[in-house]
């Protein structure tokens, strides 16, 4: 589906305007932030709790801006209504400057692309590249170490490329959250060392509803074949079952975490229903 309109500082404009100057400085060298958000019939998933990331995300590397939660929620709200669009992603692009009032705030719309079906059936292959981000808890535009490694999963015929640290524990994907899974038990990386994503959060709060126990424990690579299995969180892909991992491959798909697949599922189908 083609957009006709993005926001830019709160204003609605044609597309054919949103274009950033070669000699933005602060573009080029990645000082900004973002967030991708889900919408479903015009809901906007979880806006609060990414609005709040935007902002601790710019916070953490110093990005002085004007723009308060109620604004960007005003223009998202604009900007769907606009469009006239159902679903779609919304990316916002928080671009920083020499002042705060400098600082400029992008909203489009996007196509989402969603895994296939069959790979919630069989699982998705991964590999591992040896990577961490300067600022684990912010979601920056500065993403060269990830598209890298992103790259180096397509070129592997993989979904995505898992974040391996100096001290060689799994992280984190270069777009999504890693999970391991024994019994009924979750175990996560330690949440200081990771982005903790916004679909990270809402599983945390279906399983702990639903029976299921959470950890945070490092993770080696070496360590992962001791699990029943492993999945992937991201906004687009919910919960992904992981296959393989490099050379480590899990057979089927752990019971336990086929509930929790359905049990989330319901959880955003009972989300896109409320008010």
């Amino acid at each position: 589906m083609k957009y006709n309109y993005f926001s830019k500082n709160g204003s609605i404009l044609p597309v054919e305007q949103a274009t950033i100057p070669l000699s933005n400085i602060e573009y080029s060298y990645g000082f900004g932030v973002y967030e991708t958000i889900r919408v479903v019939n015009r809901v906007p998933y979880f806006l609060k709790d990414h609005l709040e990331r935007l902002a601790e995300s710019a916070r953490i590397i110093e990005l002085e801006h004007l723009y308060s939660g109620d604004f960007v929620g005003q223009a998202i709200a604009e900007l769907i209504d606009k469009n006239n669009v159902d679903t779609c992603n919304l990316k916002l692009l928080l671009m920083g400057g020499l002042t705060k009032e400098d600082a400029s705030l992008y909203i489009l719309c996007l196509n989402p692309l969603f895994p296939d079906k069959k790979l919630y059936r069989d699982g998705v292959k991964c590999i591992t590249h040896h990577y961490e981000r300067a600022f684990p808890h912010a979601k920056t535009l500065s993403m060269l170490g990830s598209y890298l490694a992103y790259r180096k999963a397509k070129h592997a015929g993989a979904y995505d490329a898992l974040l391996i640290n100096r001290n060689e524990y799994i992280t984190e994907g270069t777009r999504t959250n890693f999970f391991c899974i024994q019994g009924k038990t979750i175990i996560s990386p330690k949440e200081e060392d990771i982005l903790p994503g916004v679909t990270k959060k809402m599983l945390m709060r279906v399983a702990s509803g639903n029976g299921y126990t959470i950890m945070e424990s490092r993770v080696a690579l070496s360590d992962v074949k001791r699990y029943d299995g492993a999945f992937l969180t991201s906004t687009s892909s919910k919960l992904l079952p992981i296959r393989t991992i490099d050379e480590i491959v899990f057979p089927v798909t752990p019971t336990a975490l086929r509930e929790l697949m359905i049990l989330f599922d319901a959880f955003l189908e009972h989300t896109n229903k409320s008010p």
